[in-house]
């Protein structure tokens, strides 16, 4: 049986101009309070905040990460556009086996935002047959 808790990391350390000039916003911490919002009736999925997934040109980033899978990072996110995409990318991300969700099975926001795939821990790719 597959592990399906699945944490959901929120960069909030970015800040972003507020539109009339005034001072500044953190966009990371209204997705974090969002999600946390849409995804706390599911037990098996968390929402963290951490101060800085360091993707500072790409605000605001999330990473999906689970037991033996592939780690997402994922950018260029913004909570009023993509609120509903995300909450669906986490459920595909859970309830893959291995993490990897297939690119048309995406939603637009993941296939654009994708900064990176990381192994989970303890992965070796198979060897090939040198002959």
């Amino acid at each position: 049986m597959t592990d399906t808790a699945v944490t959901v990391f929120v960069c909030i350390s970015c800040r972003q101009a507020n539109p009339d000039g005034e001072g500044f916003h953190l966009p990371g911490r209204r997705l974090a309070d969002a999600l946390q919002g849409r995804l706390s009736a599911d037990e098996s999925i968390t929402v963290t905040p951490v101060e800085c997934l360091a993707v500072c040109n790409r605000p605001s980033t999330i990473a999906l990460k689970g037991s033996g899978k592939w780690t997402y990072l994922i950018g260029n996110l913004e909570t009023d556009a993509h609120l509903d995409q995300i909450v669906e990318s986490v459920r595909a991300f859970q309830q893959s086996d291995n993490g990897i969700i297939p690119w048309k099975e995406r939603p637009e926001a993941f296939r654009k935002g994708v900064v990176a795939r990381v192994p989970p821990i303890g992965f070796s790719h198979p060897e090939q047959d040198p002959s």
